[in-house]
This record gives structure tokens, sequence and C-alpha cells, in this order.
């Protein structure tokens, strides 16, 4: 299958932006080239394990997003097209070019590896890909991972902003969904926590890497993976059900929360722009619920959020 490569280079301070138009578009896979990031991690230690080079500043980002070359193809480009024209036209100082080739799967799946190294989330989780060595330490949990084409590295502000938040309300033997699991990272985190794990993806692909992970954290007795619609597939109530998704689609599968979390639980919603967080709060106050934390990193915001009716508990 071939897939189109769509490079678009902006000013640093576009780039939460231009990805998140990509996701809206239905792309499945977005990577982000940014030296600016790049070096502020080189200088944090969070990429303690790996040693860098010279990284040279540009003040622009190249965020690169990768669609299917078929029928529906001519209608996401049109998509992405009106967007970025938006964008010109509210920050006409900003950079913004674009160009795309076809690339062939196995090229594109693979084209964002350099950027990916083992990275230390929170105090215990270290994001290790599969192609690279670490010594642990002894209260490390390890999530091995090799993403493939599915969303979900760890290095990302939406999926670390979940880890964190996992690592200090997971307890052993809490029931957790995860919807839109992608790469599988927040369910296995989950599982690797004490929890017991059901995960659910629309893209048969992500559902087939999230399983190729999971079998490869060794966590496949605590984690189950299914292919369907967000809501639709899953069984009974969980304690904290998890959504690093888009705001656009947060918002859809509230109607379906009241089935699937317990009278007592809690949701997290990531994946969330700034510019629609309150948005987000709006729908969830509508369905019932209360924003009880949010958190922001780099221009995404996660909304932690109980019924209202638990709120003060």
């Amino acid at each position: 299958m071939n897939w189109r490569e769509v490079a678009v280079t902006v000013s640093s301070e576009g780039e939460e932006a231009v990805a998140d138009l990509f996701y809206q578009i239905g792309c499945p896979g977005v990577s982000i080239e940014d030296p600016e990031l790049l070096r502020n991690y080189i200088e944090s230690g969070v990429w303690d394990y790996h040693g860098f080079g010279e990284v040279t500043l540009t003040g622009t980002s190249v965020i690169k997003g990768y669609l299917c070359e078929d029928d529906h193809l001519a209608k996401r480009m049109e998509q992405l097209d009106e967007g970025l024209r938006e964008l010109v036209e509210r920050f006409p100082e900003w950079v913004i070019q674009v160009k795309g080739i076809t690339v062939q799967e196995e090229d594109w799946a693979t084209a964002w590896k350099a950027y990916f190294k083992p990275t230390r989330v929170g105090r215990r989780f270290v994001i290790k890909p599969t192609w690279e060595k670490i010594e642990p330490g002894a209260e490390d949990l390890v999530l091995e991972l090799d993403p493939g084409m599915a969303f979900g590295t760890g290095t990302h502000a939406t999926t670390s902003l979940c880890l964190k938040v996992l690592e200090e309300i997971v307890q052993p033997g809490m029931k957790v969904f995860d919807l839109g699991t992608g790469s599988g990272i927040l369910a296995i985190a989950a599982a690797k926590l004490g929890a017991e794990v059901e995960a659910v993806d629309l893209d048969p692909v992500a559902v087939r890497v999230a399983q190729e992970n999971i079998d490869l954290n060794k966590v496949s007795e605590q984690v189950t993976v299914k292919h369907g619609d967000l809501g639709s597939v899953l069984n009974g109530q969980a304690d904290l059900v998890v959504a690093n998704i888009i705001a656009d689609v947060i918002l859809l599968l509230l109607s379906d929360l009241k089935r699937i979390l317990k009278p007592e639980g809690e949701f997290l919603a990531s994946g969330i722009i700034d510019n629609r967080a309150d948005d987000v709060e709006a729908g969830m106050r509508e369905a019932g619920l209360e924003v009880i934390e949010k958190r922001e990193s780099s221009g995404w915001v996660l909304l932690r959020a109980r019924w209202k009716s638990s709120a003060s508990l």
C-alpha cells in the first residue's frame, strides 16, 4: 500500500496547531521534528540513556502526516488545505510551507525512529524502543515499545500527561478501559501498575501493533485489545476510562460514558489542544461530569473528571 507523506514546515509556535489538523482529518500517524524540543530534552536529562550531537535551532518544526492513498485522500487533503489557510489568516507571521511525496508503508513506519529514544516519564516509567538497550533502575517500570504505524510513543505531551496521572491514581486490581489505544502504551502502563485493562481502537493497524506491544511487555493476561467503535465493543464498567484522542472524538464518546464508567469512577481525557479545552469541559458538564483536575503541557490539555455526585468523595 502507498502512503502520502505530507510535510508541513511551520514556525515553532504553530507546531501543536498543525499536528492537531492532521489528527482531525483522520491521519493515523504523525511525526514531529522539532530541534528546540530535542535540545530541551537533552538539557533536561529526560533522554539520559542516549547521547546526541550538536542540535541547530531553526525556529521552525516539521510536522509529517501520513495518509493512505485511497478514495478518501483527496477529501483529506482538501480539509488539510482549508485548515492551513485558516491558520495563515489567523497567524500571518507564521512560516507555513507544505510538500508531499508518496512513500511505501515500510518506509514511513520506520522514518521517525531517529527521534524515538529511551525516555523517562514521571517517577517510574521508562519508555524503551525495542531497538535500544538500557539498564533500568530497581523501581523502574519499563515500557518496551515499537509503535510502528500507531500513535503513542510517550514522547508527545498528550501521552506523557496521561502516563504521569496513571502513575498517581492506578491501583492494583482496578478495571481500566483505554479508548483509542494506538500503540497500546497507556494500556501497558496501567497493567504494569496492577490494573486489568480492556483496550479498543477503530484502526485495525493500531490493534495489531498494540497486541504486539502487549505481548512484548508480557502483560497479555492483564490486557485485552479489541477492534471496533470506541465504546460499543466494551462490556461492563471500569474504575477508570482513558481517552487520549482529540477533542471532537472525546465529545462524541461522552454519551457512551454512563454505560462504561462506574458511578464512582474517573475519566481521563487527553489529546486536547488548549484552544478546545473549554469545549470539552462544557461537554463534560452537559454529560454530568465535573472536572476535578486540569493539566497542561506544550499547548495540550488533560482533563480528569468524575460524575458530579462523586466529585466530592
